[in-house]
């Protein structure tokens, strides 16, 4: 499924870097390896920022609400950049729906 199928509402709230994938910051790119598929993925410095964010908060909201303070961006903007992203990463399986709540 191309990350542009998937339903907005179908966009989970809350999301979690799963344990078949690990990833390393370098100064040029966040390198994301999915051990499952043996497969590497490039993400420029912004992308793997907001990657590790999310790992950290596990909140697109809340992820959304420290980048726009960290990049000095309005959150609107920032949270549909982090939308885009969050359906890329989910399409391929980089990130998964996490339960929220209790």
């Amino acid at each position: 499924m191309k990350a542009s199928e998937i339903p907005l509402a179908e966009l989970p709230t809350a999301v979690r870097v799963p344990q078949h994938v690990v990833y390393r910051d370098f100064a040029a790119e966040t390198v994301v390896l999915n051990l499952n598929t043996g497969i590497y993925h490039g993400l420029n410095p912004t992308a793997g920022r907001m990657l590790k964010v999310l790992d950290e908060l596990g909140d697109i909201g809340a992820a959304a609400s420290q980048l726009s303070n960290e990049y000095r961006r309005p959150r609107a903007q920032i949270g549909a950049d982090l939308d885009t992203l969050c359906r890329e990463l989910l399409a391929r399986g980089l990130i998964e729906a996490s339960p929220s709540g209790p």
